[in-house]
């Protein structure tokens, strides 16, 4: 039986262009395709006539060998001048034809290429906890570290395969790492099941490494740390995390900072707070007070009268953060230090100042009078 002239079974004229031809077979593909035709074998005819007249009007070869010759220019059992053997899939596949449309889902559109090798896979991020202290986050820090890391098998050289043999291609997937599944209209691409993507398949794996490639090792390296950190800020050591795979890149390395808790200080972003103890008699006398700040002490006066609790503020004090232009703060909170294990002396010479204290009224005491006006005022007095 004679077939039918692959122009006339697309319903396009001669000099159609592709985008004419390839828009005929979409319309007719999704009109006759057995999928939404289950029941009928005049369907899957037409589907299968359609789809032959598109891959050899979508090949450029073929199809000037067919406007030559006819369909002997493109049967394979016969070889007249532009014929060609074997049909395969080429240029006017079933995909090529939808890949415009579905590109953008399987990765397979105009302007992609499809992968011709096995999958090169990026190696691991790791992460490293560093602990420092708050000096060295303030004024920055070299610091010496070991990671636990994977390196290229000094055995087998990364192969995986025992010194002396070499890995063979994957038969499933032919190298590529890959197998094309059709469900339907669609054709996926999907990572090959036998040699899970790498290609190739090792029959007498390496000793060293079990055929993985790669061996444990510890890795020294050298972080700087920069002024101004933070704890739970990052840095970023490209390249040092874990090997890629079937020569992929390397994963980076983070070093996540932790600093340690100060036996005076506490950081609040880039400002500081500390607690200075006061005695009795210069809280209320007022005077100098010497305090320590991360470059050495310093020294301010506090005024007469001064209560616990209260917060004096040196500017510039802080720390000057990584991203910040100007040191912070040092916040000084005041705590008023009760005197211990008195003599009698001093006791007769407290109790006769309480005394003292007493008798003057509530101008020596101004809490007590705002606090005695408050329980008043709860009471209802």
């Amino acid at each position: 039986m004679s077939k039918r002239d692959f122009y006339e079974t697309l319903g396009v004229p001669k000099n159609a262009s592709e985008d004419e031809i390839k828009k005929a077979y979409r319309k007719l593909a999704m009109k006759f395709h057995p999928d939404r035709n289950p029941d009928s074998k005049t369907a899957e005819a037409k589907f299968k006539e359609v789809k032959e007249a598109y891959e050899m009007l979508s090949d450029e070869e073929k199809r000037a060998a067919y406007d030559r010759f006819g369909h002997a220019g493109v049967d394979p059992n016969m070889n007249m001048g532009g014929g060609f053997r074997g049909s395969g899939a080429g240029a006017g596949g079933f995909a090529d034809a939808f890949g415009d449309i579905f590109g953008d889902i399987f990765g397979t559109g105009r302007g992609q290429q499809r992968s011709s090798g096995p999958q090169m896979y990026r190696g691991a991020d790791l992460r490293y906890n560093l602990d420092i202290t708050l000096e060295e986050a303030a004024t920055g820090a070299d610091k010496t570290i070991r990671v636990p890391s994977w390196d290229v098998c000094d055995t087998c050289h990364g192969s995986g395969a025992k010194p002396g043999t070499t890995p063979e291609t994957c038969k499933t997937c032919d190298g590529s790492g890959q197998v094309r599944m059709q469900q339907g209209f669609f054709s996926i691409l999907q990572t090959c099941p036998t040699c899970n993507g790498m290609g190739k398949i090792i029959k007498d794996p390496c000793i060293q490494c079990h055929g993985v490639g790669r061996v444990k090792r510890n890795k020294t390296l050298e972080v700087k740390i920069p002024a101004g950190i933070d704890d739970g800020m990052r840095i970023r050591s490209s390249g040092n995390g874990e090997p890629g795979a079937n020569g992929g890149p390397p994963g980076d390395l983070y070093v996540e900072i932790r600093i340690k808790p100060h036996p005076v200080f506490q950081r609040e972003g880039d400002d500081l707070h500390c607690e200075v103890p006061v005695s009795f008699g210069r809280a209320g006398l007022g005077g100098d007070i010497e305090v320590p700040t991360l470059d050495g002490k310093v020294s301010f006066n506090i005024p007469e009268g001064t209560q616990t609790g209260k917060i004096f503020r040196l500017r510039g004090k802080g720390i000057k953060g990584v991203r910040s232009g100007q040191a912070g703060d040092l916040f000084c909170h005041v705590t008023l230090e009760t005197p211990v294990k008195l003599t009698d002396k001093q006791k007769e010479l407290l109790k006769e100042f309480d005394k003292l204290v007493v008798e003057g009224g509530e101008r020596h005491t101004p809490q007590d009078k705002s606090w005695g006006q408050k329980v008043k005022d709860f009471f209802g007095g």
